[in-house]
């Protein structure tokens, strides 16, 4: 019995070690999953995505487990514990995207462009999401109809893919959708009844399809711009999509001429003035079709039911007198050729005379684009002859004499009537009447030689001109690839500082130690500008010299990449002081708060009223407002709008401006001036009041955009107090608070006329600054009397 009762004991023992190292194992568990910051379900639909996409090389990511938010993997943003956003365009991806999207818990962006994903697109995709970019990658197949459960999705880019097949009937519920890029890719057939749906779009690109039918669908929506370019689309367009201010249709088989009036009745012809050709295919059996004659008198049943046998004679005819008809034609001809050839030497003493004054008048010869036979005029009489008139000699068969005769056209005629002039072979020359014109008599000349043929000439500007000034040189330094991968340790994620609808930005140091901030322009806004449409933007940016603009170090254009090369801002941007960084925050006063405004408000003043041509900023925003060790302002992407208008970067800065708070109301229509960007700093002050962001989705509903919700408490004292940032604590007077609030509700005055100008907002602050400092000298001087 002992021995039994001492094996229990040991038993019992081991029972016990073994139930304390699960305890254990578990605990450690618990203590894992409580450090780590991301959502269990998120880790492992992101785990899914690496495999998918093949292990490609990327910061931070892992195929197993891994903690995306605390880890800060590349391009993965996270609200709390949960994904919100994977951005990694141009990465060179490869792969597929799997079947796991669908599993993120509320991820609102994803973008993926510019890479080589192939496979095709999922059918599972997560609801939540907003933006869903994957343009210029490889995918196949055809769009999925799981496109109705993105309720609250705003843009998505699909262009520049393999996609083909049909658009699914799938955009009953896309209510949300503003901008939408299919274009480049092989998708067919109509499009959806259910696309008359989306009643918040504004920019729908399709070019460069096989899609046909008709545009009836897209007729009552609310776009500024359709792009249907090179496609099978036919019928008529409709009148309202004629109102679009970019619209393109180039490239499809229906005629624009349709929409302005009906097409002719059935078994209908116009037949063209004499001698009428038969219309093709005209059946005459019967009642032949009724015609339209330029003759006094129509055609009576008599000539209506003539014999097939009439029919042939008159053809004969006509045949017989065509054929005269260009006998004498060739006749003309080779009289006037023949008239001609005896006088090249004279023409040719007329070339000498001619270029002769043009060497006196402009100081050089000047190449004549119409050939030896034309003659240009001295500036004394260019300015009675607009350029591209066109200026007809005629032989007078009454004098010694020979007069040249103009008409003043203007621009678009004058350019219409050089084509048309052109297109006219030189044996129609002597056919042009001429009676009835302005005489412009030439200066004094040498005996003048004797008449020869009349001869066009057209005053135009010449193609290639010496005099002309050469192209601008460019006066920011070059930087090479090679140095700025250097100097960037090869863009690595470790320098990156910043992701823009244009590019990324990247932190540089040189060898002498200087930092500067260096944005690599995306692919898609390169490819969509020429090498000298970049050079010029380099100028005009250079040219850009403000105390509170970002300066323009230099530029790299090199192996198709361009990036532009900036002064280093330390403190980095406005938006992540207000709302990233609690503690930095904290040292924004309401005095430096009201200086950044100042600031800020000098650089818009500069770009529209000082800068020659005046500049409008386009994306202002608080992620563009730098700040510098003392906390002065630096406004960055000035003279950038060029790129954010073309290609599918206008598709951002509609999504930035209408769905993220800093879009003026009349954006909506496709305008954007100068009072546009007031009311975007407007939205800008609206953020330094109160701490918000301009568009916070984790808010309440209704106060979800940042100016609908302030606006209706601006005028409020009491509702003003509370809509101050708490970090503030209070530490704000309360005549300085109103004052503020009244220059934002200026700014963001729904009709852009109201708004004021920057310059108004200038001195309304400096005003603010003056009487504070006023009032606090007053204070001290009480003080010091006291």
């Amino acid at each position: 019995m002992g021995v039994v009762r001492s094996s229990s004991k040991h038993y019992n023992g081991v029972k016990i070690n073994e139930q304390f190292l699960l305890l254990g194992f578990m605990l450690m568990c618990m203590v894992q999953l409580s450090l780590a910051d991301t959502n269990p379900t998120d880790v492992a639909a992101i785990n899914s995505l690496y495999v998918a996409l093949g292990n490609p090389v990327l910061p931070g990511w892992v195929s197993s487990g891994g903690d995306p938010c605390g880890e800060s993997w590349q391009g993965v943003v996270c609200n709390g514990s949960d994904i919100q956003e994977i951005t990694l365009n141009g990465a060179n991806l490869g792969g597929e995207l799997g079947d796991s999207l669908g599993t993120f818990a509320s991820i609102k962006i994803i973008s993926l462009s510019n890479s080589h994903i192939g496979g095709s697109i999922p059918s599972s995709l997560p609801v939540t999401l907003q933006n869903f970019f994957l343009s210029a990658n490889q995918f196949t197949g055809s769009i999925p109809s799981s496109l109705s459960t993105l309720t609250e999705l705003t843009a998505m880019s699909l262009n520049g893919n393999l996609l083909t097949g049909e658009i699914p009937d799938a955009f009953q519920s896309l209510t949300h959708l503003i901008n939408l890029d299919l274009s480049d890719n092989n998708l067919s057939g109509q499009l959806p009844p259910s696309m008359e749906s989306l009643s918040a779009v504004t920019s729908i690109k399709l070019q460069n399809n096989n899609l046909s039918g008709t545009l009836d669908v897209l007729q009552d929506l609310p776009l500024t711009e359709l792009n249907i370019e090179n496609n099978q689309f036919a019928g008529p367009i409709p009148q309202k999509l004629l109102k679009i201010p970019r619209l393109r249709t180039n490239g499809n088989p229906f005629n624009l001429n349709a929409t302005a009036a009906p097409p002719p009745p059935p078994h209908s012809s116009l037949t063209p003035p004499p001698p009428p050709p038969l219309p093709p295919g005209t059946a005459f059996s019967g009642t032949p079709p009724s015609r339209r004659s330029n003759t006094t008198q129509a055609d009576g049943p008599t000539a209506a039911n003539k014999s097939n046998s009439e029919k042939p004679k008159n053809k004969n005819k006509r045949v017989v007198l065509i054929s005269i008809a260009g006998v004498f034609v060739f006749i003309i001809l080779a009289v006037g050729l023949v008239l001609l050839i005896p006088k090249c030497k004279r023409r040719e003493r007329a070339d000498k005379i001619s270029k002769t004054r043009q060497i006196s008048a402009y100081g050089g010869e000047r190449q004549n684009p119409r050939g030896p036979g034309a003659m240009v005029r001295p500036p004394s009489q260019t300015e009675k002859v607009p350029k591209g008139a066109v200026v007809r000699p005629q032989e007078d068969h009454h004098a010694e004499t020979r007069a040249i005769r103009a008409i003043p056209k203007p621009q678009d005629e004058q350019e219409k009537e050089v084509q048309r002039m052109e297109s006219i072979p030189n044996q129609l020359d002597h056919e042009i009447d001429m009676s009835g014109l302005d005489v412009y008599s030439m200066p004094p000349p040498p005996p003048p030689p004797p008449p020869f043929p009349a001869e066009r000439v057209i005053v135009e500007p010449t193609t290639t001109n010496p005099s002309r000034s050469p192209v601008t040189p460019i006066f920011a330094k070059s930087f090479t690839i090679a140095s700025l991968q250097q100097y960037t340790n090869s863009f690595s994620q470790e320098n990156l500082i910043g992701l823009g609808m244009l590019g990324s930005v990247y932190r540089a140091e040189l060898p002498d130690g200087k930092i500067l901030a260096v944005k690599k322009l995306d692919k898609r806004v390169s490819d969509h500008q020429k090498d000298g449409e970049f050079l010029e933007l380099v100028n005009n940016v250079d040219g850009i010299r403000h105390a509170n603009i970002v300066e323009l170090i230099g530029y790299c254009a090199e192996h198709g990449q361009r990036l532009l090369i900036y002064e280093y801002c330390s403190k980095g941007s406005l938006k992540d002081a207000l709302h990233s960084d609690d503690e930095f925050k904290r040292k924004l006063s309401w005095n430096t708060r009201i200086r950044i405004a100042l600031g800020a408000a000098r650089a818009l003043e500069y770009l529209h009223e000082q800068c020659q041509p005046p500049v409008v900023h386009r994306n202002f925003k608080s992620a563009n407002i730098l700040l510098d060790d003392d906390l002065s302002v630096r406004v960055s992407e000035c003279g950038l709008a060029p790129l954010i208008t073309k290609g599918s970067v206008s598709q951002l800065s509609g999504q930035l401006l209408t769905a993220y708070g800093y879009g003026a109301p009349e954006f909506e229509s496709g305008i954007y001036t100068y009072q546009s960007d007031v009311y975007s700093f407007g939205v800008v002050m609206l953020e330094l009041l109160t701490g918000r962001q301009s568009y916070d989705r984790t808010r309440p509903r209704g106060e979800h955009f940042l100016v609908r919700w302030a606006i209706p408490q601006l005028h409020d004292i009491d509702a003003l107090s509370r809509m101050v940032d708490p970090s503030l604590n209070g530490e704000y007077p309360a005549k300085s608070l109103s004052n503020f609030a009244d220059i934002i509700s200026r700014c963001v005055q729904s009709e852009p006329e109201f708004r004021p100008a920057m310059s108004e907002v200038v001195v309304y602050l400096l005003n603010m600054i003056r009487r504070k400092a006023h009032q606090s000298e007053s204070n001290r001087s009480n003080k010091r009397e006291w």
